[in-house]
């Protein structure tokens, strides 16, 4: 999970959440796991109850292994100190202090979780903490941003490719340490690979898609990465065109190319690889992450239109027999 902010921001955290866990628990009842979308930044929360309290908005960060939680909410609810533990951010791996939460719960799931959780501090999350995929790992997040909503609920076994609407694209993904990556996916005629992180405001390139696009990426603009950590790094912002997500074609895709850790973590240094971030999965109507059945389903804009595949690639799905690609 990371933030973004231009280039030479400043780094006081007044326009961050604030730091008072009182100011950052929801009001909202515990029975239900819908919130209106933009209340934290412009990443998304569901109310979680930690002990039988709250509810408190946690992130929902399909990017982050691991479940996070603020050191103040931890100090409220005088949670247990854990042992330390190595956790990989944006910004590289660091040595994090941990929380012991014996039962967190997102109750319209009815499971609790015990979860030994890295603690950062407020301004740092965005929120009181952070639903990574050790919470995620068998459940569907349902993204609708037609209607301003996300939902987390257990996922049902589906078969393979079958649509709900004439609108959805379904795509699958392989799954590497619980995360799931899209490898339907090709940057003009080259395959790339692509992880879905929902914790992030910025859809990340490598060095290896850097290389690749080349003088076709747009004028660079430099911004900082500002990782859960509180370390910060810089990245080169450009808008890179011919992405391709399963039969989704993005004329125009704003990437922040930078090789940040968790690249590495996943083995994707010397491959072409995206981190898709909020930015891009903005541009559909519901975005669906079913981890079980190792789906993604991504709900068209209305009107939509529909091309032939603009690559003669052979490799690229739509090139052979005609079939047709969406353009975003």
């Amino acid at each position: 999970m990371l933030l973004l902010l231009p280039l030479g921001a400043g780094v006081d955290g007044r326009d961050l959440p604030s730091q008072d866990p009182e100011l950052i628990a929801s009001d909202l009842h515990i029975d239900t796991t819908m919130l209106t979308l933009g209340e934290v930044d412009s990443r998304l929360t569901v109310p979680v109850a930690v002990g039988g309290k709250g509810s408190y908005n946690f992130i929902i960060d399909t990017g982050a292994e691991r479940t996070s939680v603020s050191r103040e909410l931890a100090g409220s609810l005088r949670l247990t100190a854990g042992n330390p533990v190595m956790v990989t951010s944006m910004t590289g791996q660091s040595r994090v202090d941990t929380v012991v939460i014996p039962d967190l719960s997102i109750k319209s799931i009815g499971q609790l979780h015990r979860v030994i959780a890295p603690a950062f501090a407020a301004r740092n999350l965005g929120a009181a903490g952070l639903l990574g995929i050790d919470t995620l790992s068998s459940h569907q997040v349902t993204i609708d941003f037609e209607k301003g909503t996300m939902s987390v609920r257990a996922s049902e076994k589906r078969k393979r490719f079958t649509r709900r609407d004439p609108d959805e694209i379904v795509v699958t993904a392989k799954s590497l340490f619980g995360q799931l990556i899209v490898t339907d996916a090709y940057y003009g005629g080259t395959r790339i690979q692509v992880v879905l992180d929902t914790g992030s405001q910025v859809t990340m390139g490598n060095s290896a898609l850097r290389k690749r696009v080349g003088r076709r990426a747009g004028q660079m603009q430099p911004i900082r990465l500002t990782s859960v950590t509180g370390e910060q790094a810089t990245a080169d912002y450009a808008n890179i065109p011919n992405i391709k997500v399963g039969e989704v074609a993005f004329s125009s895709m704003p990437v922040a190319f930078a090789d940040v850790a968790p690249f590495a973590r996943f083995g994707l240094t010397k491959r072409p690889a995206l981190l898709l971030g909020m930015d891009a999965l903005r541009s559909f109507r519901r975005v669906d992450i079913d981890f079980p059945n190792r789906q993604v389903r991504f709900l068209m804009p209305k009107d939509t239109r529909v091309t032939l595949p603009q690559w003669s690639s052979p490799l690229i799905p739509g090139a052979r027999g005609g079939s047709s690609t969406k353009t975003l």
